[in-house]
């Protein structure tokens, strides 16, 4: 196991969120699952495009914020499309490629040119990507290439 691992605590949607997560992530699938008295998973591992997770059925003790989100890094303009569909499913949009899932997770769908663009040492450049972003709900990346220059 790798040595940090997040670990998400649900209400009482543990299995239902891991069916739903690994059914999105390629390569996602449960690695362990230990059940209550009551037959519901209680905790479990699982892991999602190699990255692992714990969960638990903790109650409604403590929901998920935004103070903390995962980081989806996208390769184009289909693969952002197609983790904000699966993952807005049941969910909430927000700005600037975030959005909150069915479970309250936050997500921020993000593509790799983006980050290359904000990086770049023409800060004039970024500067107009950055701005492009903020108006953006879900990223497009032909207006950010557009605010870029290309």
């Amino acid at each position: 196991m790798q040595k940090i691992t997040p670990f998400l605590w649900f209400n009482n949607q543990l299995e239902e969120a891991i069916t739903f997560y690994t059914s999105i992530f390629k390569e996602g699938r449960v690695t362990s699952m230990k059940r209550g008295p009551d037959g519901k998973a209680f905790t479990a591992t699982f892991e999602l495009a190699g990255q692992h997770f714990m969960g638990l059925n903790g109650g409604p003790h403590f929901t998920f914020n935004e103070a903390i989100s995962f980081f989806v890094s996208c390769k184009d303009q289909a693969e952002v499309d197609y983790y904000w569909e699966r993952l807005l499913d049941g969910g909430k949009p927000q700005q600037c490629g975030w959005l909150k899932d069915r479970y309250g997770v936050a997500w921020q769908i993000i593509p790799d040119a983006l980050m290359g663009y904000m990086n770049d040492p023409d800060t004039e450049k970024a500067n107009r990507v950055q701005a492009a972003m903020m108006q953006m709900v879900k990223i497009d990346i032909a207006a950010l290439d557009e605010a870029y220059g290309r």
